[in-house]
């Protein structure tokens, strides 16, 4: 895939009416909104075409609406907390792409800026409709994606629209491509890739693009356990995809074959059982990675384990990591995640941190500006380690 994508930077957009996927999908309680941090994100974008005095025509989805308008999951929240930041009237369609929409965005005059209805109330946006894709582009006349937690999805208000207007980049869509794509296509060496989270299968295709590509693979959280298992361990009670032993010693041989130093845990905390609550009081024990006794549940990295993963992290250059090495949301099994956090935060290296558990993990201990990078978008930024094409960002012109 060419990570080389023209941006809102590269076109005149002044008088111009721009369509902008946005990551909207926000938490909402009681029909409040519970974090801006996503409608906060794409304000460098919205600001930028206003100041160059665009019509601007913001579009996003909201949860999972299956093509049906439902009241709790419009956008109008969204809208409100926009005239807010931006300190002047977003005004609000009541539909998608029908005749309210299009009277509209028709009416806007330069600087003006509007939303258009979630995007999933239309059955056809996630079936990538041309029909759909069609009506949002007559519109406008430029598409700017910078919904970069969707770029991984075909969808109509994400790649279709593209293949009727000229399309680019808004800064947060920029920043994911220039830096991930950099740091996959030629990264500074030693390079090192931490992958955690539960389940082997979920990042079967990461472990083996990465594989061709870092000096250090290192792999943690319940993933690790089906590796263990693969090299003749005990692992207890732990988490194990019997699947997937044959797969795992394969990527051990490939990694040997390769040069490349695979790190397993050496030590693991274990509980009788998983902590119910997830966030309980559990009684823990520390053992040796290779010999969990089988009354026993493998649940974080050991203090020995966070050493030597920290200390891999500490002479790289190139930094990935997607996953949690435990259960981090027990406070009791949050300490490998926090370990492999503060290794980030120490490292001189660039370091990128994937969606989800990890990188709530840097922002709650406060460690996100010693970051380099923090994705905003968990499937799509697994998908871009995978070397898999995005749809949303495949569809931007090159440069």
């Amino acid at each position: 895939m060419n990570y080389n994508k023209k941006s809102i930077e590269d076109i005149d957009v002044s008088g111009k009416r721009v369509l902008c996927r946005c990551d909207f999908n926000v938490p909402t309680k009681n029909g409040v909104i519970t974090s801006d941090k996503r409608i906060v994100a794409a304000m460098p974008t919205i600001r930028y075409l206003v100041e160059h005095n665009a019509k601007v025509i913001l579009c996003s989805h909201m949860g999972k609406p299956k093509g049906e308008y439902k009241s709790e999951l419009s956008l109008k929240v969204v809208a409100d907390r926009l005239s807010q930041l931006l300190g002047k009237e977003v005004v609000m369609a009541s539909d998608v792409a029908g005749e309210d929409a299009k009277a509209k965005a028709a009416a806007l005059n330069d600087g003006d800026v509007m939303l258009l209805e979630n995007t999933r109330f239309e059955k056809g946006e996630t079936k990538n409709d041309p029909a759909l894709s069609k009506a949002l582009a007559s519109m406008a006349d430029i598409f700017v994606n910078d919904a970069f937690g969707t770029a991984h999805r075909a969808h109509a208000s994400t790649a279709g629209v593209a293949d009727y207007l000229p399309a680019v980049s808004g800064f947060l869509v920029q920043k994911e491509v220039s830096i991930m794509g950099k740091a996959l296509a030629d990264p500074e060496r030693p390079f090192v890739a931490i992958l955690g989270g539960a389940k082997v299968s979920d990042k079967l295709n990461v472990i083996n693009n990465l594989l061709e590509k870092v000096d250090t693979l290192i792999i943690g959280g319940g993933m690790a356990y089906t590796f263990q298992a693969a090299k003749g361990c005990t692992v207890g009670k732990s988490l194990l995809d019997e699947s997937k032993i044959d797969y795992c010693k394969e990527m051990m041989a490939k990694a040997e074959a390769k040069g490349v130093k695979l790190l397993l845990p050496v030590d693991v905390v274990v509980a009788d059982s998983f902590p119910s609550p997830i966030d309980g009081p559990i009684a823990v024990s520390t053992v040796n990675a290779d010999a969990i006794p089988d009354d026993k549940e493998g649940l974080d990295i050991g203090e020995k384990t966070c050493a030597l993963f920290a200390d891999a992290v500490k002479n790289a250059k190139t930094v990935v990591w997607n996953g949690p090495m435990g259960v981090f949301e027990n406070p009791t099994l949050a300490k490998g995640t926090i370990a492999m956090a503060q290794a980030l935060a120490d490292s001189d290296a660039v370091t990128i941190v994937g969606g989800g558990d990890s990188a709530a993990a840097c922002e709650q201990l406060g460690f996100a500006d010693k970051i380099t990078h923090i994705s905003t978008g968990g499937g799509a930024s697994l998908e871009f380690l995978e070397g898999l094409e995005l749809p949303g960002i495949a569809c931007l012109e090159d440069k």
